[in-house]
């Protein structure tokens, strides 16, 4: 993840977090919500290593690129580790024994574009003396909340 992700240019979104809307594993693709705008494709070359499906209502972080029929994922991390992996079994709740799901230099990572997030957008309006946009101070919320519940374990 490079600190452009970040971007507080219009119409460039900041790593949502959002909710599988349905998957046909068969089929090998669904799509997941997109806040504020339309659902976001998830084709199954994107799935993280050992996952075969995702579940309705299951939560991710996803990057996507506006493709030419629609927006499309690029990358998923999954947030709420309850799908089948390979080899057999189910992954457990997201309890704090949980396994981590990001090494120390991706997490590194993570929390520089956090911080460069932060600057861009939520604390130039603080500054200025007004809170941020809803939709934006949600998707900061929940991106706080997946670093807090990484550092967590």
């Amino acid at each position: 993840m490079g600190a452009d992700e970040f971007s507080p240019l219009k119409g460039v979104m900041t790593v949502p977090i959002g909710k599988i809307r349905w998957y046909d594993k068969d089929r090998g693709f669904g799509f997941v919500s997109n806040p504020g705008a339309e659902d976001v494709y998830v084709g199954s070359s994107v799935l993280p290593d050992g996952v075969e499906e995702l579940r309705k209502g299951q939560r991710i972080e996803y990057d996507f690129a506006d493709g030419r029929p629609g927006p499309q994922a690029l990358r998923i991390d999954i947030l709420e580790d309850s799908t089948p992996r390979r080899g057999g079994g189910t992954g457990g709740s997201s309890g704090s024994s949980a396994p981590r799901k990001h090494n120390a230099e991706e997490l590194n990572g993570m929390i520089s574009d956090m911080i460069s997030m932060l600057e861009a957008g939520v604390q130039q309006d603080l500054r200025a003396g007004r809170f941020p946009d809803r939709k934006i101070g949600r998707q900061t919320a929940d991106v706080l909340r997946a670093v807090a519940k990484e550092l967590d374990r």
